[in-house]
């Protein structure tokens, strides 16, 4: 848990306008009393199993399995849940507690869309108006998502600021929130951003790693030996990884996005190429200049193209709990497409960059060690692009 202030070790806090401060604390009293609310808690299993679909399944890889010739490989399918990955989780609980406060306006910022269109589903579900922000970058890669939170009754708003991506969507939404607090709930989509959110996300998300250690002790009657999810704002991380933080014989790898190259501007590898900064409202690791100027991010994938990381993945890169590594943005597409091959199972491209990681560990382990890889998100949303990229590398 973050201390009185927010912060895990040196990282998370509050660093808002002042204006802010109040909804901030009223969140975090709504959430603390829903924690304990039997009616709230009642409505949201309800939901979480009824319309969500949840549990998702943890599914034993099997042709991925004997391809790499090493250890037993399980995916955690959240790219079953409704919406088509593990973003609902979140945007339902926030837009239950967007209900509970009085609040009938929701906005929400979006990278690969999935988080948007999860929050639209959820406004749609409780009837609650919907504005989400979206980097006209992004919008343009990811049309479907855009007309998919339209037919659901959400305003998609272009970004065209900055970098015209993640970034910019979150410091547009930030702004809405700041103008129009008495009646309006930021639904922020990952574990970033100013306390309460990193720990409100990262409590709705944790509901991956509560299932999937029971379905591993069922599946294979004991815990996996290594745990390995993608890492952007890190929210599916962060999910899967939380329940299993004490059993230290479970090895945890994050996966960032390593672009094209490690070169600033190339990639979007906060603990590769990043250091301890502030961005929209917490302190964390940063890809930053040497004047605290906020680095341009490239990725192959929209959900990992953000220039910080939740500031509860920087404490745990610190204490060394975690680790984390990175994949480039042709390993990911090659992984995109074996892992289509042999499960047909068609991952998110961010989902695509836990794949190759697993593609790199899992004949390096014997036989008898078991891996559980989030599946984080479907990856229809992204056949568009790949087939972009894909199709120029062949050509080439």
């Amino acid at each position: 848990m973050p201390d009185a202030r927010g912060r895990y070790g040196v990282f998370g806090g509050k660093y808002v306008p002042e204006t802010l401060m109040y909804a901030l604390d009223q969140l975090e009293e709504a959430f603390l009393n829903a924690r304990q609310d039997a009616a709230f808690q009642k409505e949201l299993t309800q939901l979480q199993q009824q319309y969500v679909g949840r549990p998702t399944p943890l599914y034993f890889a099997g042709r991925l399995t004997r391809h790499l010739g090493g250890a037993r490989i399980y995916f955690k399918r959240e790219d079953l849940a409704h919406t088509g990955a593990h973003k609902i989780n979140n945007a339902l609980g926030q837009c239950l507690l967007a209900r509970s406060m009085g609040k009938p306006r929701v906005i929400a910022e979006t990278g690969a869309g999935q988080h948007g269109v999860a929050t639209a589903t959820a406004a749609a579900l409780l009837g609650l108006q919907c504005d989400v922000y979206m980097g006209a970058e992004d919008m343009e890669r990811q049309r479907l998502n855009v007309f998919r939170m339209q037919l659901m009754g959400t305003r998609v708003i272009p970004v065209t600021s900055g970098s015209r991506t993640l970034k910019d969507a979150i410091n547009e939404a930030l702004r809405d929130w700041a103008a129009q607090v008495e009646r309006t709930h930021y639904v922020l989509g990952t574990v970033h951003g100013p306390h309460p959110f990193p720990l409100i996300c990262r409590e709705f998300q944790s509901i991956i790693g509560k299932e999937a250690h029971e379905q591993i002790l069922k599946a294979e009657g004991r815990l996996p030996d290594m745990m390995i999810a993608c890492v952007g704002g890190g929210s599916n991380a962060l999910g899967l990884f939380h329940p299993f933080l004490k059993e230290e014989d479970v090895r945890l790898i994050g996966v960032e996005a390593g672009g094209i190259s490690l070169v600033p501007g190339m990639h979007a590898a906060r603990f590769a190429g990043g250091t301890p900064g502030m961005l929209q409202g917490a302190m964390s690791y940063v890809l930053q200049d040497e004047n605290g100027l906020i680095g341009r991010t490239h990725s192959v994938s929209a959900g990992l193209d953000y220039a910080s990381v939740g500031p509860e993945h920087a404490w745990l890169h610190d204490s060394g709990r975690v680790h984390y590594t990175h994949v480039s943005d042709q390993e990911a597409l090659d992984a995109f497409q074996l892992c289509s091959r042999l499960e047909g199972i068609l991952p998110a491209l961010e989902s695509a960059h836990a794949v190759a990681e697993v593609i790199k560990q899992a004949p390096a382990l014997s036989p008898e060690k078991i891996i559980v890889m989030n599946m984080s998100g479907r990856g229809d949303k992204d056949v568009e692009q790949a087939a972009r990229f894909i199709l120029a590398g062949e050509e080439a």
